[in-house]
């Protein structure tokens, strides 16, 4: 586009993807360009741009436990070997034994690694036995309540970790995940968070886009992930409330943070990156439709007020049979006139692995290999905390600030965990204005 058909308040940044299982929509970023000359939000140096090779560099054999073996955790020990050569499975860890050895199984049918016996862990301290194995790095794919201290411990031992999104789902596991970022990066550990989209070509290019000015100044913005629902498991005859709630994690707060941190938190976090904001305050509604089973909402609107004064409207809905949001991952104006579309033909004459969720492996093992320490669950935990406060905000019917939220002594994670009984009785579903 020529520079001199550049107008203020004209251009709107849309991106999009299809993930493994789901369709997502993230920012429209609607902006002010101030001028026919491009200024850029940063300069180049000035915020991260991973290198995305399409496989890590040859290296020193490096070892690898997984903490959590369901779906998420079998694809991303799949997506590393993918990633990189001479990666070792030396441990596996679940609460479920069964889970635990479909992916051992896996492993060696697929990929000819056999992990031993003797490092096989069941039970909920199954991760410091994993982490205290001798491994290099881990990845760390439980329900997300379970992160925080798991990331802590693992950064206690030096070990680099891979945390799956979320970090972290209530304000005690926020603090704790800000803390111990500020350790792993004393450390000099490799910290990469399954927020794919920070690996993503497509995304990654089109923030070079945005920071080098070609929207001008951020003026606000869209995010939203609508689709259908997700998968959930009535209970079966022997489970505990505990093992219920665990092997149906997705659908229950404590375990999940509500749909809008477990799945939405991809594209809060992308209106985040791109723009360098953070938000201040949250007004949202939301509420239960037709869930099956747990405690959480079908849908969430929220609008958060950003640190400069600026909004930025959050949406997402699990509900079937209505429409989901999906856009091009390109750039318009308002006119609707593309200025700017990632040009995947040229891209792929260049490269051969266009998967997110193995690229950012590709990134976290060329970190280690190459020593230079990268940590990005600061940022991540932001997006939570974001994700957070739309929640309660929706939840209570109350509009809430960063300050209150992260200062809050709300804390998911039950003090006794065994495969016991649960007070299900006290797992209501949020009724705003109570």
């Amino acid at each position: 586009m020529k520079e001199e058909s550049m107008s203020r308040r004209r251009f709107l940044a849309g991106a999009a993807t299809v993930g493994a299982a789901a369709v997502a929509a993230p920012a429209l970023l609607a902006s002010c360009s101030g001028g026919s000359k491009l200024t850029p939000l940063k300069k180049e140096g000035e915020y991260y741009v991973p290198e995305l090779p399409d496989k890590a560099i040859d290296g020193p054999e490096l070892k690898v436990g997984l903490v959590g073996c369901g779906g998420r955790g079998s694809g991303a020990i799949i997506n590393l070997l993918d990633a990189a050569d001479n990666i070792k499975v030396v441990a596996l860890g679940d609460v479920f034994e069964d889970r635990l050895n479909d992916v051992r199984n896996r492993l060696i049918n697929e990929r000819g690694q056999e992990v031993p016996q003797d490092k096989c862990f069941v039970g909920f301290d199954a991760y410091k036995q994993v982490i205290d194995s001798g491994i290099d790095m881990v990845i760390l794919t439980t329900p997300p309540v379970f992160r925080p201290e798991m990331f802590k411990y693992a950064t206690e031992k030096g070990v680099h970790s891979f945390l799956e999104k979320p970090i972290a789902i209530d304000p005690k596991g926020y603090r704790s995940v800000m803390a111990t970022a500020k350790q792993a990066q004393a450390k000099g550990l490799s910290v990469v968070v399954g927020t794919q989209r920070h690996h993503e070509r497509r995304y990654v290019e089109a923030n070079k886009q945005i920071q080098a000015g070609l929207i001008g100044e951020i003026t606000g913005g869209n995010v939203y992930w609508n689709q259908g629902m997700l998968w959930y498991r009535q209970r079966e005859e022997g489970w505990t409330d505990m093992e219920w709630n665990i092997r149906d994690w997705v659908n229950w707060k404590w375990l999940s943070g509500d749909h809008i941190i477990e799945q939405h938190v991809h594209n809060i976090d992308v209106f985040l990156w791109m723009s360098g904001l953070k938000p201040v305050s949250a007004t949202a509604f939301g509420s239960r439709q037709r869930r099956v089973t747990g405690d959480q909402y079908d849908f969430f609107s929220t609008d958060f007020t950003m640190e400069n004064g600026i909004h930025m409207h959050s949406m997402c809905r699990q509900i079937d049979g209505c429409s989901s949001k999906v856009e091009t991952n390109e750039i318009k104006d308002l006119e609707g006139n593309v200025i700017w579309k990632f040009d995947e033909e040229a891209v792929r004459k260049e490269f051969q692995q266009f998967d997110p969720y193995t690229l950012e492996h590709v990134d976290w093992v060329n970190h280690i290999r190459k020593g230079t320490a990268h940590e990005e669950a600061t940022d991540n935990a932001i997006s939570c905390m974001a994700g957070i406060m739309g929640r309660e905000a929706a939840y209570t019917g109350q509009t809430v600030t960063w300050d209150e939220m992260t200062q809050s002594p709300q804390d998911f994670l039950p003090e006794k965990l065994e495969l016991g009984p649960l007070d299900l009785a006290s797992m209501t579903v949020p009724v705003p204005g109570k």
